[in-house]
């Protein structure tokens, strides 16, 4: 995800950031560099031209060439502009309260991801707390109906579909139901065309006008670039867009999309689609991806993650475990999962300061940790109990389970023995930093 922009960003500052004085020609330099960077990852011309004429206006200013820290000034200088093209702040759904119903229209072409992402946001939204009926209106791609029934059933939602031939008349008829079974919050997955035409406008425009919808979200797939923005211009003018929410923003997309949105548009990006995964669906937060952006990490989104999978019982429960030397290859089987409930490796490592850029994806080896869940998965419930009971031709036993070797077998007991030895000093160490400290251990 951005990895191109970044890294440009991650030099620029690199270079400039630790001069004790800078002059502006350094800054047009940094500028004209960062310049032709956002031209390469499609970002509007209008919007480039205004992020560096603003920016070098700025920067070449007294209160930052006679700065104590100019280098750091100009990054800052960098960031907050960055983070204004973005959209200065995180903007939520504007959806009512629960006792009645909120409608979330999507509006999208065919392609751009909307029924997933209907099954995406109805998961975050049902984790909010609210009880989502999703609307099938999709009546022109085969099986689209199908495929949100299917996703429905994952995410353990309602879905209202029905053998007609009229939207409108599928629309109407769950709002109806929303109604009846109390349901506070619809979300409708709307059809789409390869291209805007006056047909799908005037469908949209039909269901817009009989539901009265909260938002109107758009959904675009990011890796379309800047024409996402007159996608967005086109939608609305005719329909009336609320926020945008960007799929594939974890696949190989140049930023233009998300760089551009709402300087030209003045509408909002509300979510990211970060994986195929069901959860895999983020509010956008602009300061944050501009700190993915400028190569800076992203520490929030990695502790949220975290968070997600982990409460402070379990990490309490860990930490005794480990310090007690009862931690076991079913914890360690336990771990692997909770990590990958977290999303890929590498866009987690990308949020930690530093490796933004850095991170060579054919260097991480996630094949790795599929064999090691294979190999856990292939022991007896007792054996991943008690480690040292598997001996010899229990190893074998494993190995011809799990489709792998015996010294594969090997390799992973061995690595636990000195996961489990490490783990344990680093819990020392924090006992003894606690008290040299005066706190608790």
């Amino acid at each position: 995800m951005l990895e191109k922009i970044s890294e440009t960003f991650t030099d620029v500052f690199r270079s400039i950031s630790g001069k004790a004085s800078i002059s502006e020609k350094n800054v047009e330099d940094a500028l004209e560099r960062i310049k032709i960077a956002l031209l390469e990852a499609d970002v509007n011309v209008r919007v480039v031209r205004r992020f560096i004429n603003g920016a070098l206006e700025e920067a070449k200013g007294e209160k930052v060439l006679r700065s104590v820290t100019p280098g750091q000034q100009f990054v800052k200088i960098v960031y907050d502009r960055m983070v204004a093209l973005l959209g200065d702040e995180r903007q939520d759904l504007a959806l009512k309260g629960t006792d009645t119903q909120s409608v979330i229209l999507l509006l999208g072409l065919q392609g751009s991801g909307k029924t997933t992402t209907a099954a995406k946001l109805a998961s975050l939204l049902k984790k909010r707390g609210r009880k989502v009926l999703l609307a099938a209106c999709d009546l022109v791609r085969p099986a689209a109906a199908e495929q949100l029934a299917v996703l429905a059933t994952q995410v353990g939602v309602d879905i209202s579909r029905e053998d007609v031939r009229d939207p409108v008349l599928v629309a109407r008829n769950a709002l109806a139901r929303a109604r009846r079974e109390g349901h506070d919050l619809i979300i409708v997955d709307t059809a789409g065309r390869l291209q805007i035409d006056e047909p799908l406008m005037q469908e949209l425009a039909r269901i817009r006008d009989a539901l009265s919808p909260v938002e109107s979200l758009l959904v675009a797939d990011a890796m379309t670039g800047q024409s996402a923005v007159d996608i967005a211009k086109a939608f609305d003018e005719k329909i009336g867009v609320t926020g945008v929410i960007l799929t594939k923003f974890d696949s190989d997309t140049r930023g233009g999309a998300a760089l551009s949105l709402k300087s030209i548009t003045g509408k909002a990006i509300k979510f990211i689609g970060v994986s195929e995964r069901i959860d895999g669906l983020e509010p956008f937060y602009p300061d944050r991806i501009a700190n993915r952006i400028l190569g800076m990490g992203d520490i929030v989104s990695l502790v949220e993650k975290a968070q997600e999978v982990y409460d402070q019982k379990e990490a309490a429960e860990l930490e005794r475990k480990i310090s007690q030397e009862t931690f076991t290859l079913e914890d360690y089987l336990d771990q692997i999962r909770k990590v990958k409930k977290m999303g890929s490796v590498k866009s987690m490592l990308e949020m930690i300061p530093g490796l933004a850029g850095q991170v060579d994806e054919d260097r991480i080896d996630l094949q790795e940790m599929k064999y090691e869940e294979a190999i856990l998965l292939s022991m007896t419930k007792k054996e991943r109990q008690n480690h040292l009971i598997v001996g010899p031709s229990r190893r074998s036993r494993i190995a011809r389970g799990s489709g792998t070797s015996v010294a594969e077998v090997n390799r992973l007991l061995k690595k636990f023995e000195k996961s489990r030895t490490m783990m344990k000093k680093m819990v020392k160490n924090k006992g003894a930093m606690a008290k040299m400290f005066g706190g608790k251990p």
